[in-house]
């Protein structure tokens, strides 16, 4: 059986052994709509739980507006135009407008990357700002949430009279869902707020996984600091498989999210009758499959499905290699599974120690093998015989773990897919 599988830009085109009994989860995906445009406009009219964008922002003199970074395909150059033109429409000039990268701890956006992100002329006419979560300086101290989690956001977001989020949902490893509330925190939080959200603490959470919203506490606490940073209005979309938008959610922060959520949940996901024996499955491609970090994500999207003990082969490119340089000395000096999880329980949070913490509590319990090509010699040495060099023997090496005729999943687009078995379903 040949497979395509989201890898790069390019895509990985692999013969699988048959050997196994394979069910192919295909990314479902909602139709995309005949009409963006219109949808849009009519999104920011008639907004879900909220007055429209025009009577929010009439009177107003400035806006920020926060916006995905290069590793999220959110269709920004669509999106943008008709808030925009709505903001100047009612009274906001243009020299007021912040259009803010919400980077997170992710490294800044080149100047080629915010073109890609924004478009040319945006990028030409409009104040768009990197934000940079390293700087405490250039952020506000907004208190403290019931948890006790400090929260500090852009300075310059918050100096706007009136703050917007314009992203897409798609399932999220710890969050449940991207979107809504993940635009300002952790886009635009320091790392002081950033490390808390991602302690053990969080991370160690049941219901910190993908696909699960109202018992996610990490959803929660997240929706608290937004509404500390008096999150004004948001606008995400979902996407359809070939990335066009197929559903536009406007309005109020949470209900308008919600909604947004309910839609991606009802589209992507992949009932099965019982768990299965291993996993081969991508990160999604490019540009989710960037770095090793972000790549991590296919793990974590794939592991709900497997029996006790099986196996996960992950396929992505990570062409721009491990990930930021936290992660890089971490990647270096883990030397285990269990060692790394034992070593940062009770210890102050690292940046980017959370991504690693995910892979490691799934890998403790699952085999875990790789072919990720852009990670260098000097990381993939460290993960032992489950890294390969070629497609083909990561594929060897799984024939060969298994029995004949194991039930093996392939999931092409890696977390596009949110699969769960049906007995899980039932008793969540």
């Amino acid at each position: 059986m040949h497979v395509e599988f989201a890898f790069g830009k390019s895509g990985l085109r692999l013969a699988l052994p048959d050997t196994f009994d394979y069910q192919v989860l295909e990314a479902r995906a909602a139709r995309s709509l005949p009409d963006p445009a219109h949808a849009l406009a009519h999104a920011l009219v008639h907004p879900i739980a909220s007055l429209p964008l025009s009577e929010l922002a009439r009177g107003k003199k400035s806006a920020a507006i926060s916006v995905c970074d290069i590793t999220r395909p959110a269709p920004n150059k669509q999106t943008l135009p008709p808030m925009l033109a709505t903001l100047e429409a009612a009274g906001i000039p243009r020299d007021g407008i912040r259009i803010m990268i919400a980077t997170g701890l992710h490294r800044a956006a080149t100047d080629a990357e915010i073109r890609e992100i924004v478009g040319p002329e945006i990028a030409a006419t409009y104040a768009v700002l990197n934000h940079d979560a390293r700087n405490l300086d250039e952020h506000r101290h907004l208190g403290a949430t019931r948890r006790g989690t400090p929260a500090y956001i852009d300075r310059r977001f918050m100096d706007a009279d009136l703050h917007i989020t314009l992203g897409f949902i798609e399932p999220h490893l710890m969050l449940g869902f991207s979107g809504g509330r993940k635009l300002i925190v952790p886009g635009l939080a320091a790392q002081e707020t950033i490390k808390v959200i991602h302690s053990p603490r969080f991370m160690r959470e049941p219901h910190a996984i993908e696909g699960v919203i109202e018992q996610n506490p990490l959803h929660h606490e997240l929706c608290e600091i937004a509404g500390m940073a008096r999150h004004d209005f948001m606008l995400d979309v979902a996407l359809a498989r070939d990335r066009a938008i197929a559903g536009v959610f406007a309005g109020h922060a949470q209900e308008a999210h919600r909604h947004g959520v309910q839609f991606v949940s009802d589209t992507l996901l992949k009932p099965l009758d019982e768990p299965v024996d291993a996993v081969i499955t991508s990160a999604a491609g490019y540009p989710l499959d960037l770095t090793f970090y972000q790549a991590i994500k296919g793990v974590t999207a794939a592991h709900h499905i497997l029996k006790p003990g099986g196996k996960i082969l992950l396929m992505a490119e990570c062409r721009e290699g491990p990930g930021a340089s936290e992660f890089q000395h971490m990647l270096k000096t883990f030397g285990s599974y269990p060692h790394f999880l034992d070593s940062i329980r009770t210890t102050p949070v690292v940046v980017d120690q959370w991504q690693l913490e995910k892979l490691a509590l799934i890998a403790t319990k699952f085999d875990v093998l790789f072919y990720v090509p852009g990670l260098p010699a000097g990381f993939r040495e460290h993960f032992g015989a489950n890294m390969f060099e070629t497609p083909e023997a990561a594929l060897a090496a799984l024939e060969a773990s298994l029995p004949h005729n194991a039930r093996v999943a392939v999931i092409p687009e890696g977390p596009y897919v949110l699969a769960r078995v049906i007995d899980e379903l039932a008793a969540a």
